[in-house]
């Protein structure tokens, strides 16, 4: 039997370099095939399907705000860009999209809850729970809302004013239809019964104590003028230790200056 003439290396090496071209030629050929499959009109998008309480939109005004926004098939489209259509969507606050196979997107929506409106009283602005400020059609909102106002940059701190202040109206039957930061740090406070209320500056804690102070003494200073915490019109708490209070009906010593209460 013949000897085996042993295969020189660089021939083995020549044979391991031309497989393992063919191999990434292969993959890549494969690669570019399967990415020229998937951009091709194969597997378009049939439908987008809706998750979550969704109240002030459906599915006519999604398609109109999004489906021209959207581009790509079921493989290609842009999740991303997808979502920032979605959340650019009035009412929209937040979206999470996702395919589903075979060809739909899912769509989870959560939609902003306003709990004040925001600003101007002529405008298009309000206010969720998180202290974020967005734009919507206040005409779709069912219920009368309180307005806050002040300083964009602040609407958190106004809302978190809000929720301190109101509670301590509360058992005196008003309801806050205002609550105003002026660019100056001042608070000012209108009721459901008209009165405006002057806070002065501070933080909530400040500001919280110098109006129990007010609601303390309110009704006893009105029944000495024969009224009630009804008749306030108006008080000023920016005073130390006293406030400003006018009364319906009540003429002051001064017409221009209201009666000052220790």
């Amino acid at each position: 039997m013949a000897d085996s003439i042993p295969v020189p290396f660089d021939v083995k090496l020549m044979n391991i370099v031309a497989n393992l071209a063919f191999v990434a030629v292969a993959l890549m050929l494969l690669a570019a095939g399967a990415w020229w499959v998937l951009r091709q009109p194969f597997f378009p998008l049939a439908g987008i399907k809706v998750d979550g309480e969704v109240t002030h939109n459906n599915a006519v005004t999604l398609r109109a705000n999004v489906a021209p926004q959207l581009s790509g098939n079921f493989f290609t489209i842009d999740l991303a860009r997808a979502r920032t259509a979605f959340e650019a969507v009035p009412w929209v606050r937040s979206a999470v999209v996702r395919r589903e196979f075979p060809n739909k997107l899912r769509v989870t929506l959560t939609e902003q809850v306003p709990v004040a409106s925001w600003g101007d009283e002529a405008g298009s602005k309000l206010i969720n729970g998180f202290g974020d400020v967005f734009e919507a059609n206040v005409a779709e909102v069912d219920e009368n809302l309180p307005r806050l106002d002040g300083p964009i940059e602040q609407a958190g701190q106004v809302l978190g004013m809000y929720r301190v202040l109101a509670p301590q109206f509360e058992p005196y039957d008003f309801g806050i239809d205002e609550l105003t930061l002026s660019s100056r740090g001042s608070w000012k406070v209108v009721l459901d019964s008209g009165a405006q209320i002057e806070l002065g500056r501070g933080q909530s804690e400040e500001v919280s104590a110098r109006l129990q102070r007010f609601l303390k003494t309110v009704t006893q200073v009105a029944g000495q003028y024969h009224r009630t915490v009804a008749d306030v019109e108006g008080a000023d708490l920016r005073h130390n230790d006293a406030y400003a209070l006018r009364l319906r009906g009540v003429t002051t010593v001064s017409p221009e200056a209201p009666r000052r209460i220790k």
